[in-house]
């Protein structure tokens, strides 16, 4: 693809960071930092059509894939592994791939982003079907790991988006619903962990949230269906208890929320006796 430009290589607008002090660092990475939101601001409308797109499909009984490489990969795992405990889905509702596998997770894999056959071989270990929706997730937009993934569920005629970092990349072409977040430059140039890995970030918590209100599992403002898997994830669950029944009792609140495991199922427990 040597026509294509990346935005995300370009150099940094910055020179000579060695000679920064600690401070003017800090302000500069803040300063560049600040401009991610806009960016992903402006892809609202792709994000919108990409999560609608998901809904459906989970609404339905599908399950989303996340797969990426790196940085990408990394960041898909995250929000993946966050959806049980936050909102009490069953593991493997949402799920993140990585090039390279679980070794990739902490270290870097050489040339596991490389192969374009690898991310269908990783996603067809999970019995992907056209119930399921697949999001590319490449900063450069050109990872031939994800492009491949990507190309092989749309001949499957299962559904695909993409996040990515610079404007007409090939995941973009490769997917139904693409979404690019062009945030410029790095501060360190070409280090997409940062501005690039932050706008993905951003719009995965964007996406996955949205996802589970949709799914019913968010009342009000509120985790209802949270894992009970600590001593403050308990504490929250028991003042919602007690804010939803109206009880000043916190030690009977708890009683109810830990009998039934979750804030949702003990109110509803509540109301019916």
């Amino acid at each position: 693809m040597p026509d294509f430009i990346k935005v995300t290589e370009q150099a940094s607008h910055y020179r000579h960071l060695e000679n920064m002090s600690i401070g003017e660092i800090l302000q500069n990475i803040n300063q560049e930092d600040q401009t991610v939101p806009q960016a992903v601001a402006q892809a609202i409308p792709a994000i919108e059509k990409l999560t609608a797109a998901i809904s459906d499909k989970m609404l339905a009984g599908g399950r989303l894939f996340y797969i990426g490489a790196g940085t990408s990969g990394r960041l898909g795992i995250v929000d993946a592994s966050e959806c049980p405990p936050t909102f009490g889905v069953p593991y493997g509702l949402v799920i993140g791939l990585i090039a390279g596998g679980e070794k990739a997770i902490t270290q870097a894999v050489e040339f596991a982003e490389d192969s374009p056959e690898e991310g269908w071989a990783d996603l067809q270990k999970h019995f992907i079907s056209d119930k399921d929706v697949v999001v590319g997730l490449a900063a450069s937009g050109t990872t031939p790991y994800v492009i491949g993934a990507l190309k092989a569920c749309r001949k499957k005629g299962i559904i695909t988006g993409s996040i990515s970092c610079n404007p007409n990349s090939p995941v973009s072409e490769a997917a139904d619903f693409p979404v690019e977040v062009v945030v410029g430059p790095e501060f360190v140039t070409g280090s997409t962990r940062m501005k690039s890995g932050t706008a993905q970030k951003l719009v995965l918590n964007m996406i996955s949230t949205t996802i589970m209100i949709q799914l019913g599992r968010v009342e009000d403002n509120k985790m209802v269906n949270m894992q009970l898997s600590n001593v403050k994830l308990v504490d929250r669950g028991v003042k919602m208890v007690m804010d939803r029944l109206a009880l000043k009792d916190y030690e009977k609140a708890k009683d109810l929320l830990l009998k039934h495991g979750s804030v949702k199922k003990a109110v509803e427990a509540a109301a019916t006796s």
